[in-house]
């Protein structure tokens, strides 16, 4: 089946965190100029986008973009659509099928034009992650910039999920995906002593049952 890419392209004018650099692509050598390549240069949060964090981010103690196990990142997830929340609760979570999965990426649809960083998001409540890791989650990603609400300072469901031994996806584009079950990758890049990294997230569907 052909993959599904659900990563925000990078472009000029993509939306980043307030404060953060803004992306920027350009040229620091044309072929004209070279006589034979072109060579870019990117300027970015790493933050910007479809990204991952490592637990460093908001953790002093945490690991590193280096020091994470890419096996995380790789294999199957169960999407899931819960939209119209304000926030994420556990009970949303028991309505529907597991079958086994570790991997788990919920469609909000709470960030409706994403040319523009959203005031409000729905966010995870730090309630939902000891049902979480009871049905073995190691990986949780949401199509919005945050697991925590946008003007959070303390990140509860951060430091929650971290605590818990699961990691965090964010920024998926899952506008059009479908429940069910896929392959997914979305690969850090191997940033030494980062705090998190963009990545370029794909899934394509698995046929059920496992």
């Amino acid at each position: 089946m052909t993959w599904i890419d659900i990563s925000q392209p990078l472009h000029s004018g993509i939306p980043v965190w307030p404060g953060d650099a803004p992306f920027q692509y350009e040229f620091i050598s044309t072929k004209e100029e070279s006589g034979s390549v072109h060579v870019g240069q990117v300027q970015m949060s790493t933050h910007t986008g479809t990204h991952i964090d490592a637990p460093f981010h908001f953790d002093d103690a945490g690991s590193k973009v280096h020091e994470l196990d890419v096996n995380l990142y790789i294999g199957k997830a169960r999407v899931i659509h819960l939209p119209g929340r304000e926030k994420i609760k556990a009970e949303d979570l028991m309505e529907k099928e597991w079958g086994g999965i570790s991997r788990l990426l919920i469609r909000t649809d709470s960030w409706r034009d994403r040319n523009v960083f959203p005031e409000e998001i729905c966010h995870l409540d730090p309630d939902t992650v000891p049902y979480l890791k009871k049905q073995g989650i190691r990986l949780i990603g949401l199509d919005v910039p945050s697991v925590d609400p946008i003007d959070s300072k303390t990140l509860p469901a951060h430091h929650a999920l971290w605590d818990a031994g699961i990691h965090i996806l964010e920024g998926a584009v899952l506008d059009n995906v479908e429940e069910g079950i896929y392959e997914l990758i979305a690969l850090p890049l191997p940033i030494l002593g980062g705090d998190g990294s963009p990545v370029r997230a794909v899934i394509r569907p698995v046929a059920e049952p496992l």
